[in-house]
């Protein structure tokens, strides 16, 4: 790894556990991981062994009850809410599996309006959404509602939202997984082109081995540890 580069995303000994009846339940047990700017790391692992949780973690949508997670060189464990709300709002983009697109407005107008709740005027956000969704091959689909979209489409505007506002961290929690084969694959080649082109570090939970193998590592979690796949 390039020496002048600076890590992203660090998870150092993340614990995360849940009430459950008289005891604990543990999900994560001393997590590690480390994503650098431009790389595509896949998160591989069976429905319930914590994907999901170990995004919401490394998203500061949730809190670990254990361990460090530093976004772009910040550690967050002593952040207030409102510092961690600035900062996934201004560092960290997010993908699922449904799109969660606003159903009454435009794919145009979708991709604008985090840029505007962040601050962007109208005009310059109305710019920025039109040469994202260009980007991702939707320049004729600008005006179109969600229902008017394809599910291809749809996902790849909820793409162009996530990163709208330049984000250092793009973290998707199956995006393809609603997607037929052929759909998925475009869906999965926009958005690796973006962490290529933008130098964006992206974290993918997925099922899809054939979409994992083209990432730059495959990750999985056993016992609650994170473990490099080869």
């Amino acid at each position: 790894m390039n020496e002048t580069l600076k890590p992203i995303l660090t998870l150092s000994r993340v614990v995360r556990r849940y009430k459950e009846g008289d005891g604990f339940l543990e999900i994560l047990r001393g997590a590690d991981v480390t994503l650098w700017p431009g790389q595509a790391v896949a998160l591989v692992a069976p429905s319930g062994a914590g994907k999901s949780t170990l995004l919401h973690i490394a998203g500061l949508l949730e809190k670990a009850d254990g361990g460090e997670v530093e976004i772009d060189g910040h550690p967050t464990s002593t952040m207030s809410d409102a510092q961690r709300t600035a900062l996934r709002r201004d560092r960290i983009g997010f993908v699922y599996q449904f799109h969660h697109l606003l159903p009454e407005f435009t794919a145009l107008e979708n991709v604008m309006t985090p840029q505007m709740i962040a601050g962007l005027s109208k005009v310059e956000a109305k710019r920025r959404a039109a040469e994202l969704l260009d980007y991702l091959g939707l320049a004729a689909r600008v005006t179109h509602r969600p229902s008017q979209l394809s599910g291809g489409e749809q996902q790849r505007v909820a793409i162009a939202r996530a990163v709208a506002n330049a984000p250092s961290l793009l973290l998707a929690d199956e995006p393809t997984g609603n997607l037929d084969p052929e759909t998925a694959d475009r869906v999965f080649a926009a958005m690796m082109s973006l962490v290529r082109a933008t130098g964006l570090a992206a974290l993918f939970a997925t099922h899809n081995l054939d979409l994992a193998a083209r990432m730059d590592r495959r990750l999985t979690l056993r016992n609650g540890l994170l473990v490099e796949l080869q």
